[in-house]
């Protein structure tokens, strides 16, 4: 069970809490087990292939409210899905802020509900459980972000226990915490941010974790980094207590990773037999450990897939929404010019977003 430890109030979809002190944990316990990078690779040719097999239904899903951009997050066993609309930039002096929500079947214009932290300048719904109870993050005016859980109608903040006390003006550092994934148990996944400053060079360091709300105020139990990793986020859990995310080693790739009780193992993307891809990135995972996430291809265009047994005979198979950017084009940088594929369910639908030929971003759901 949850446990409240602050008097909050407020329906759900409609935080009418004020915005208080966000919630400050210590760090406790640290979870690591085998770094297993070369055991990954070197079985990749052995184990691995490329799937064909396994078809897809793609519906886009755009909120009217901002039909240029949406994206998709997360989704339960009874197809509720959790996102956001609103790019977070500014686009001639105008800000169009992210404006978190669900949307429930049959997936039309009045089956959209919105879901903001109360006062928050910004809100992303990133996660929802079987229960309907979501996870996600909130930004203030002065660019700091507070995790937040929505759980029975209460909205919870949380703030994360390595990065900074939460900035007073926008011309300071800010506070850094994003919760982006929950299980029917009760525990969400995430991370926070860190600040080194070296010679009046600031780097960030993200720091993930592991946060159980079934303890009296949150309890904070860090994921230890594989050795020469230099930052790590936490995205998925599933109800096994599986955590699937990714970080960056010492040569600046970024590699998924799955957490299966004491055992880390790391994965990249296998573009050929001799080639795997420099970022890959795990944000979604299911009860059968079905992973999902993105890559990046030779061409610099970010790609979906979807990795079935990932500890066994691994299969690996790219998810592209046929509405999106053209495969095979070359970018000149990498960034969100393809598809993303970011949340599974246990029925094996996947969600996310894609790029168009327009420039907008689109939410999908995909069904086998």
């Amino acid at each position: 069970m949850l446990h409240l430890n602050r008097k909050i109030v407020g329906p759900v979809f409609a935080a009418t809490i004020m915005a208080l002190l966000v919630l400050v944990m210590s760090a406790c316990g640290s979870l690591s087990g085998a770094s297993t990078l070369s055991d990954s690779l070197a079985n990749t040719s052995k184990q691995s292939n490329h799937q064909s097999g396994m078809s897809y239904h793609f519906q886009t899903l755009d909120n009217n409210a901002h039909r240029t951009f949406n994206q998709l997050l997360g989704i339960n066993n009874d197809g509720k899905i959790a996102g956001y609309f609103g790019s977070g930039t500014v686009v001639n002096g105008t800000l169009h802020p992210n404006k978190g929500y669900t949307l429930s079947r049959p997936y039309q214009q009045n089956n959209y509900h919105n879901e903001n932290f109360l006062d928050s300048v910004q809100t992303q719904v990133t996660a929802i459980n079987n229960q309907g109870n979501t996870a996600g993050f909130w930004v203030d005016g002065n660019g700091n972000n507070f995790g937040f859980v929505e759980w029975d109608g209460f909205f919870i903040p949380f703030q994360g226990p390595d990065t900074p006390a939460p900035a007073t003006s926008s011309s300071t550092t800010p506070s850094y915490t994003q919760l982006l994934g929950i299980n029917d148990k009760g525990i969400a996944v995430g991370f926070d941010n860190s600040y080194v400053n070296t010679n009046g060079t600031i780097t960030t360091v993200s720091h993930g974790f592991m946060l159980d709300l079934n303890k009296k105020g949150g309890k904070f139990t860090a994921i230890a980094f594989p050795t020469g990793a230099s930052s790590l986020t936490a995205t998925a859990i599933n109800d096994n207590g599986d955590v699937a995310g990714f970080y960056v080693d010492s040569n600046n790739n970024t590699d998924g990773f799955l957490l299966k009780g004491n055992t880390f193992t790391t994965f990249r993307y296998p573009i050929s037999s001799r080639t795997s891809a420099t970022s890959t990135m795990f944000l979604g995972i299911n009860k059968y450990d079905q992973i999902v996430g993105t890559y990046v291809d030779s061409n610099n265009q970010t790609r979906g897939f979807l990795l079935t047994s990932p500890l066994l005979h691994m299969q690996w198979q790219t998810i592209d929404d046929p509405k999106g950017i053209n495969n095979g084009k070359t970018f000149s940088g990498i960034g969100d010019n393809g598809t993303t594929v970011n949340g599974i369910n246990d029925n094996g639908q996947l969600v996310g977003f894609y790029v168009d030929s327009k420039g907008n971003t689109d939410g999908f759901l995909a069904t086998p």
